[in-house]
């Protein structure tokens, strides 16, 4: 067989019929290995030369070994990778078990190389090196793990910094990168289940459940399950509701199976807007609509935000401006605003006399979006008389929107007057973007 394989590149000396033979091994070998079968059993479909064939390669195993274990550290980055998968298959080793051994055998100088070897194996598996770290490694390899994990360690290290970045995109990018080192960065994927970013979140949860080697819907269940507020249940239903058997999944918590408090329940409600599968949209929230536990109604309207705007979901979001609980007409004023309807505007306005601040605020919030220059007198009134200061501050947010002479003298008084810190500071804020101040 190996008088039948192209012979090896000859350099501008001649070699010798010892390193000739040599790279007629490897030649065999890589062919065998990129095949998929064993160096015997390639060699045994080689006919007559077959058995002569693999005799000399067995003799020169060793040599065949060092060749490809040195190719694993080649100056080249394109080699390793083919290197380390022929040594592996000529080894009868998985690829994960060569780099430990290669680790063990080599000065600390190379582990940064195989650590990234490591990952282009992951990266082919479509897993991550934790995970093949975790199925390979054996009680005898611990020093080995050590030094790998050194490397990675000082890797997530650098990754701190854009995880906690104010750019959502960087954070995106760092989470992502996260799941190449599974259960390694489990600390830093926990940590990014609490992100403001939706995408985050979702990024996160994947990343644990691929760090578990578990589908992501026994993950996500037991993370609900687990849940005993809104926010430790939202990365879970977040990720589900992208996920084939979303319908099923969260109309289950919906209802009131695996959810420990309504407040999940509502949750789960509302991603059923993100969810591509099960009846249309409003069939498909219809019965939340009705129910009478408040947080379930306020997720079906919260839901109605992820549709395409349509007529059905802004009469139905405008319908909830008149229930009666406070946390569902905040849900209606928020969908509201995102589908900016002008034409909501005095209902909005008229909400700001509400008894409850979490309602006024949520007018206050969405007039910079549906208001009009006819409204800047009652959120003037806001900021001058209402005694929360969450509602002053959203009327100062808005009135630096819509702007003009009535706005800027409430703005000027509260900047100067306002006894909350934050409030003097939005106001400031707003003045000077409406062209006042500094």
């Amino acid at each position: 067989m190996l008088g039948l394989l192209p012979p090896p590149r000859r350099g501008p000396f001649l070699e010798s019929p010892e390193d000739a033979d040599l790279g007629a091994c490897l030649t065999a070998v890589r062919a065998a290995a990129d095949s998929g079968s064993s160096t015997a059993d390639f060699l045994r479909e080689a006919g007559a030369r077959g058995p002569s064939a693999a005799s000399r390669v067995w003799a020169k195993r060793d040599a065949v070994r060092q060749s490809l274990s040195l190719e694993m550290y080649s100056q080249e980055p394109s080699v390793r990778l083919p290197a380390l998968l022929h040594l592996a298959t000529f080894l009868g080793r998985s690829a994960t078990r060569v780099v430990l051994d290669a680790v063990a055998s080599r000065p600390v100088a190379g582990d940064a190389v195989m650590a990234e070897l490591l990952f282009a194996v992951a990266e082919r598996q479509r897993a991550s090196v934790g995970r093949l770290l975790l199925t390979e490694a054996k009680p005898p390899d611990e020093a080995v793990i050590n030094r790998l994990f050194a490397v990675y360690s000082r890797e997530l290290d650098s990754l701190r910094p854009e995880l906690a970045s104010g750019d959502a995109q960087r954070r995106r990018t760092a989470v992502a990168t996260l799941r190449r080192y599974g259960p390694l960065a489990k600390r830093e994927l926990e940590g990014a289940l609490g992100d403001d970013d939706g995408r985050v979140r979702e990024l996160a949860a994947r990343g644990l459940a691929e760090s578990a080697g578990k589908p992501l819907r026994d993950v996500a269940l037991q993370g609900v399950k687990d849940a005993e507020s809104p926010e430790a249940a939202r990365p879970w239903l977040g990720a589900m509701a992208h996920e084939k058997g979303c319908f099923a999944f969260l109309r289950d918590v919906a209802e009131g199976r695996h959810a420990r408090t309504p407040e999940v329940q509502g949750e789960a409600v509302a991603f059923l807007g993100d969810c591509s599968e099960g009846p249309p949209p409003a069939k498909r929230l219809a019965p939340f609509f009705s129910s009478n536990v408040v947080p379930v109604r306020a997720g079906a309207v919260r839901a109605l935000g992820a549709l395409p705007r349509n007529g059905d979901a802004m009469a139905l979001a405008a319908r909830a401006l008149d229930d009666g609980s406070p946390e569902v007409v905040v849900a209606a004023l928020d969908v509201l605003s995102a589908y900016r309807q002008p034409s909501r505007g005095d209902e909005a306005a008229g909400l700001l006399a509400s008894e409850h601040p979490v309602v006024r605020a949520a007018a206050a919030r969405a007039l910079e979006f549906v208001g009009r220059a006819a409204h800047v007198r009652v959120l003037a009134e806001r900021l001058r008389g209402d005694p929360v200061a969450d509602v002053r501050v959203a009327a100062a947010r808005t009135l630096s929107t819509l702007g003009g002479p009535q706005a800027v003298a409430a703005l000027s008084e509260a900047a100067s007057r306002d006894a909350d810190t934050h409030v003097k500071h939005v106001s400031q804020e707003g003045l000077r973007r409406l062209g006042f101040g500094r």
